[in-house]
C-alpha cells in the first residue's frame, strides 16, 4: 500500500506557478480530523461498517475437537487391526467414550469421543464380519480439527478499524454475538452548481447538460462508508452559494460541491467559502483536478452538531470529480471512519504501453491492467481528456505520472489501484 500523497517525495509542496502539490492538499484536509462517533448496531445490518472497538473471542472455534471429513474415529495404536463400531456420531451430538479396541462411525464435523485421536476416511476402511479393518500406520491427529484451531477464547478476533465484510461478519456471528459497535456513516452534503446543470428526467434545453456528476460520486462516497444526507443544485449566485454552503454545514460532516472552484465570473463557490469560512487550498498541481478547493464551514450554535465541517470543492468536468473523489474524498472518508485500509490505494507497478510527457503537474491516467505471465501492461485510454468520462467505466486504477517527466513505452509505472 503506497500512500497517494507520497509519490514524489522530497519535492516543492508548491509549484514555481503557485499551484499546490497534492500532498500540501492531503495534508490540509485531514489536518486536526476526529473520527466520527460509534453506534451499536445488528450485526445483519453491519455489512460494510467500520468497527470501532477490538472484539474479542468469546468461545474457541471450534469448541472441541471434531472430524474433518466423514469416516471412522479410532486409536491411532489400534490402526491396521479389525475394530467393531461401537457407536455412531453425528455433527451436533454429544459422544460417548470410545471403548478400547473399537472404532466409532463418524461424520464431518461430529465431536471426537474422549479416547480417539484420529479419524480415517470411509473409502480406506474395509468392511468385515467382525467390524471394519482399518488401514496400518495411521498418524495420530489425522483428519482431526483441534479445539481452538480457527479462534482462540480471549483471543482478538477482529480489530479496530477493519470493515466487516463477509468472513467478518461470519467471524462474529460464529462467536454468537448479535450486536456490534460500528463508526456512524459521515454525513455528506452533495451539492451541484451552474445554471447549464439540469436532472435527468427534465428535458433537455439548449445550453443545458445533465447532471453526471452527482450520481457517480453519490455511489464513490457510500462505497467509500459515508451517506449522502443531502443533494441540491446551487443558482450561479453569490447569495444562492453562501446560503446552501451554511445550510449544508449545519447537517453534513462534509460539504462536497462539484464546479464553481475556477476563476470564471460565474463561479462563486471560492468566493462563498471565503466569506463564510476558511480557504484551506486553491489549485493542484494534478491534472486532471486542477481547480480544487479544500476548506472548512462553520456551524452555527444552534447546530446539533459542533465544531466545523470539511468542504472539499470539485471541478465541474465529471473525469476531474472521478479522481479527486479518489484521490481525496476516500482518505477523508477513511480519516473519519479510523479505517487505515482507505488512508491509501493499493499500488502495483505495471509496463506502460503508452508514451506521455507531463509538463508542472503530476498526471493520474486512467488505465486498464492486463496480467500476464510476463508481468503487469499499464493500457492507456486513448483520450484522458476530463470530460470523458466514458474513460472512467473500464479503469482499473490511475497511473501517477511525475510532474514535469517523460514516459516511453515500455517504461515501469506507478499504478494506483481503484478497488
Amino acid at each position: 500500500m503506497v500512500d497517494i500523497g507520497k509519490v514524489e517525495t522530497g519535492k516543492s509542496k508548491t509549484s514555481s506557478d503557485g499551484m499546490q502539490s497534492v500532498e500540501a492538499a492531503l495534508a490540509a484536509l485531514l489536518a486536526d480530523i476526529s473520527p466520527v462517533d460509534a453506534e451499536c448496531v445488528a450485526v445483519d445490518d453491519a455489512a460494510g461498517r467500520i468497527l470501532a472497538a477490538d472484539v474479542k473471542a468469546q468461545h474457541d472455534v471450534p469448541p472441541a475437537d471434531n472430524s474433518a471429513m466423514d469416516g471412522y474415529a479410532l486409536r491411532a495404536a489400534d490402526a491396521g487391526q479389525v475394530l467393531p463400531v461401537s457407536q455412531r456420531i453425528a455433527a451436533g451430538h454429544v459422544p460417548h467414550s470410545l471403548e478400547p479396541g473399537s472404532c466409532a462411525r463418524i461424520f464431518t464435523g461430529g465431536e471426537i469421543p474422549p479416547g480417539a485421536d484420529c479419524v480415517v476416511m470411509q473409502e480406506k476402511v474395509e468392511e468385515c464380519a467382525d467390524g471394519m479393518r482399518m488401514p496400518a500406520d495411521i498418524p495420530s491427529g489425522d483428519n482431526v480439527r483441534c479445539r481452538g484451531r480457527d479462534v482462540q477464547r480471549g483471543a482478538l478476533l477482529l480489530p479496530v478499524g477493519i470493515r466487516l465484510e463477509a468472513a467478518a461478519l461470519g467471524h462474529l456471528s460464529g462467536q454468537g454475538i448479535t450486536n456490534v459497535e460500528v463508526r456512524r456513516k459521515p454525513r455528506v452534503a452533495l451539492l451541484s452548481t451552474g445554471d447549464e446543470i439540469i436532472d435527468p428526467g427534465t428535458p433537455l434545453e439548449p445550453g443545458q447538460i445533465y447532471n453526471s456528476n452527482r450520481p457517480m460520486l453519490k455511489r464513490l462516497l457510500e462505497r467509500f462508508g459515508a451517506e449522502v444526507i443531502m443533494a441540491s443544485s446551487i443558482p450561479d449566485s453569490f447569495e444562492a452559494t453562501s446560503q446552501t454552503l451554511h445550510e449544508a454545514a449545519q447537517q453534513a460532516d462534509v460539504v462536497v460541491s462539484t464546479g464553481g472552484v475556477s476563476v470564471g465570473e460565474e463561479d462563486h463557490v471560492k468566493r462563498a467559502l471565503e466569506s463564510l469560512g476558511q480557504l484551506d487550498l486553491w489549485r493542484l498541481a494534478m491534472r486532471p483536478g486542477k481547480p480544487l478547493a479544500l476548506g472548512r464551514l462553520p456551524r452555527s450554535v444552534e447546530s446539533k452538531t459542533k465544531g466545523e465541517a470539511r468542504f472539499v470543492g470539485l471541478p465541474g468536468n465529471p473525469v476531474s470529480g472521478f479522481v479527486g473523489a479518489w484521490i481525496f474524498l476516500r482518505p477523508l472518508m477513511g480519516a473519519l471512519l479510523a479505517c487505515p485500509a482507505l488512508a491509501s490505494l493499493p499500488c502495483v507497478y505495471a509496463r506502460s504501453d503508452f508514451s506521455t510527457t507531463t509538463q508542472a503537474r503530476r498526471h493520474y491516467m486512467r488505465v486498464m491492467l492486463k496480467f500476464s505471465a510476463a508481468g503487469i501492461v499499464a493500457q492507456a485510454f486513448d483520450d484522458q481528456n476530463s470530460a470523458v468520462l466514458s474513460s472512467c467505466i473500464d479503469a482499473d486504477a490511475l497511473a501517477a505520472i511525475p510532474a514535469n517527466s517523460t514516459i516511453k513505452q515500455g517504461d515501469m509505472v506507478e499504478c494506483l489501484w481503484l478497488n
